[in-house]
């Protein structure tokens, strides 16, 4: 059996998969599919400060392979997640990954202070959030306002993984920031912009109009960000996210420079992907001597 120990950061892993946030949950719901403990971490579904209900239905349209959906970042508020959500987890022995996301900077900083002195070993900051102190500009579209929310939640005393979103042409320069702000890594990436229409109704498909693409069809962008982002910041450790479905793609991801994955979409089609990626990665190992996850992390670089 192959190594599949890896690190992000000072973080340590017992392997590079882990699940992406809102794909499964906010505690333990696809313990009946696999043991959470075998998985590199458990990433939670974002939260704010307060409970929150979400955008109007429908929320989810598929299409095809691909999934489009605009649920909101509904969820319970940090406070309750963990009186409960967090202790199913932690229960399990799942190494955890907290996320946050907020409508203002002083959202931001009040949900990473919730989060201080939870049993979770890094948190991601969603900065694909509308900021409403600036006419509802995406956090992540801006290198100034990621800085903020990036500073403001470094008060959660845990390392802050940056989540950044595809559809800007200043990712580079949206990195930057979120590093000297104090990214402990980078998240590459969210959802692509998109919309459905529904041609009987001759109306969109969701309740809120347009939403995030995810599945197969982005992988190619996600890896194109991580490509991108460890040229030009070598040192900074990176988790891959989008459109990973298989042991190939997680292997792509890894060799692109991906210190980590994340597995989303696919675990709505088989809640048991993460466990399966998981375990193709260690078979492509095999098959190809490689010993440890190490040998693979941007060898596509040359």
């Amino acid at each position: 059996m192959s190594d599949l120990s890896t690190f992000v950061g000072s973080v340590a892993l017992r392997s590079p998969v882990m699940t992406a946030s809102g794909t499964a949950g906010h505690g333990d719901e696809l313990a009946g599919y696999g043991e959470l403990n075998e998985l590199g971490a458990v990433v939670t579904k974002s939260l704010a400060a307060f409970a929150w209900e979400g955008n109007p239905a429908p929320r989810i349209a598929a299409s095809n392979e691909h999934l489009l959906n605009s649920v909101g970042l509904a969820g319970p508020g940090v406070e309750a997640w963990r009186a409960n959500d967090l202790l199913s987890l932690v229960r399990r022995g799942a190494t955890v990954v907290g996320s946050i996301w907020g409508r203002s900077v002083l959202e931001f900083e009040q949900a990473a202070e919730a989060m201080r002195g939870a049993d979770i070993v890094a948190l991601e900051v969603n900065t694909s959030c509308p900021n409403l102190e600036k006419g509802r500009e995406i956090f992540a579209h801006s290198p100034s306002a990621t800085g903020e929310i990036v500073a403001a939640a470094r008060v959660a005393g845990v390392p802050l993984w940056v989540k950044l979103s595809p559809n800007t042409p200043q990712l580079l320069e949206v990195a930057q920031s979120a590093i000297h702000s104090g990214a402990a890594a980078l998240v590459l990436v969210n959802t692509v912009l998109g919309l459905g229409i529904d041609v009987e109704t001759r109306r969109p498909t969701l309740g809120s109009g347009g939403g995030g693409v995810s599945g197969p069809g982005i992988l190619p962008i996600a890896l194109r960000a991580v490509f991108e982002c460890r040229e030009a910041f070598p040192e900074t450790p990176l988790v891959g996210v989008g459109g990973v479905r298989c042991g190939e793609d997680a292997v792509a991801m890894l060799m692109a420079g991906a210190n980590a994955l994340e597995v989303g979409t696919a675990t709505f089609a088989n809640p048991r992907a993460p466990w399966i990626v998981q375990r193709e990665i260690d078979q492509w190992m095999t098959r190809h001597h490689v010993g440890t996850v190490q040998e693979l992390i941007g060898v596509a670089h040359g």
